[in-house]
């Protein structure tokens, strides 16, 4: 092992590092909507009843919570790195049984397994991703984490079309999936080898900056292994219960869960609402949905610029309050064009809770992974499990009116966006 005295990182292995968490994030969105675009053919080729289907997903929601749950000390234990080729490999695994299952085996029991694989793959992967993004993020000096997450907007972008078009070819799912598995898994596995987040600099030494790497003078910059790497199982445990017990970290949980329930109701609901409570046409429903994707990848990108000049709590103000002014507009909207205009709001304010939450989970580099996983086992709680709440609501009071439960959650985000202040 390379001592620290030793350890450097040049200007050029902080671009591959950025880049490859790229990959990392765009290979995740595109995993996801991989299977999610075949879901049709998944319920024709196995002759599926919705209830069935409901079933299957939830395998694939269940695997995710429990990884989740426990990535904090999967990632304490193997280091991001190892964690995130790990989560790439399972997922590319999961992928290719659910192919298998659906068309080879035609059993609901292989295709549900697949989708727990993939689960099981995802949760971990993702916080991995998140330590490793709010790593290069300090290293960068500059708010890149939005864009990070806008990468895994525009992979979700790239499998939808993939999946359209493999979908248009008539291709067989398995044929389809296997081949998506096949890129994920190695597209981050390569990438993956450029990866420092297990190794970060000293407390009190500089930071990348690019401006550093003009003045040759400056030289590489010192790096050592990352607090917590290659500790006891029984002290990254303590690391957990401790960020439980974190006051800060459970604030940042709950702004989190507001604006991640914003988003994941969206995901669910918002075409069906178009549908039922504006009149609208199953096609524009869906449309719909896509302008809210449209925009809250708009916003993840532009989202860097306003936090390098604002700063965390001033920007996430601003997004929960036009989350709460754009659902405000979707749900009492008199006309149809309104509800579109609101859906736009939404899905800008709705696009930095994830991001912003994570860089603030992150701030303390030998606790981050242990708060990035308690933060985002409380967000996937509402992305996962608020959705199917609010269809129970809308059965006494209707799709658009349920909605306005979001409404409520956002504004606790808007009063607890201080929590996402950058520790000193």
């Amino acid at each position: 092992m390379t001592t620290p005295a030793g350890t450097t990182a040049t200007a050029g292995q902080v671009t591959h590092w950025r880049n490859a968490v790229v990959v990392a994030y765009g290979a995740s969105g595109l995993a996801f909507a991989s299977w999610v675009s075949r879901l049709p053919a998944i319920r024709d080729t196995l002759d599926l009843s919705p209830g069935t289907i409901g079933a299957i997903l939830l395998c694939m929601t269940l695997g995710s919570f429990a990884s989740v749950s426990a990535s904090g000390l999967i990632v304490l234990r193997l280091g991001s790195k190892r964690t995130i080729r790990t989560g790439s490999i399972m997922v590319g695994a999961g992928l290719l049984t659910a192919g298998f299952g659906t068309t080879v085996l035609a059993s609901p029991v292989a295709t549900a397994l697949g989708l727990a694989i993939i689960g099981l793959g995802t949760g971990s992967w993702n916080t991995a991703s998140n330590v490793e993004g709010a790593a290069v993020e300090r290293a960068v000096g500059r708010h890149i984490m939005p864009r990070l997450h806008g990468a895994f907007s525009l992979g979700t972008v790239a499998g939808a079309g993939l999946g359209a078009a493999a979908a248009a070819l008539a291709m067989p799912v398995f044929w389809h999936l296997a081949a998506a598995g096949a890129v994920v898994s190695v597209s981050v596995a390569t990438a993956a080898s450029w990866f420092r987040a297990d190794i970060t600099p000293l407390p009190g030494e500089r930071s990348y900056s690019p401006d550093n790497f003009e003045d040759p003078s400056t030289g590489p910059i010192p790096v050592i292994p990352a607090p917590g790497a290659g500790e006891a199982p029984l002290d990254n445990k303590r690391k957990i219960a401790q960020a439980w017990r974190d006051r800060r970290t459970l604030l940042l949980g709950v702004l989190v869960l507001g604006l991640a329930l914003a988003e994941g109701a969206a995901g669910d609901w918002v075409a069906l609402a178009l549908a039922d409570g504006h009149g609208q046409s199953d096609a524009a429903g869906a449309a719909g949905y896509g302008l809210f994707v449209t925009f809250m990848t708009i916003g993840r990108f532009a989202g860097t610029l306003l936090l390098d000049r604002f700063g965390r709590v001033p920007v996430m103000r601003w997004c929960a309050a036009m989350a709460v002014l754009g659902l405000g507009i979707f749900v009492f909207a008199p006309v149809p064009w309104l509800a579109y205009a609101g859906l736009a709001l939404w899905g800008l304010g709705a696009s930095l809770g994830f991001p912003v939450g994570m860089s603030a989970a992150a701030d303390d580099p030998a606790m981050a992974a242990a708060r990035v996983s308690v933060v985002s086992t409380i967000g996937y709680a509402a992305f996962l499990c608020g959705p199917p709440l609010l269809g129970l609501l809308a059965e006494h009071v209707g799709i658009l009116h349920s909605l306005l439960a979001v409404m409520v959650m956002l504004a606790m985000s808007f009063v607890l966006s201080p929590v996402a202040r950058k520790l000193a």
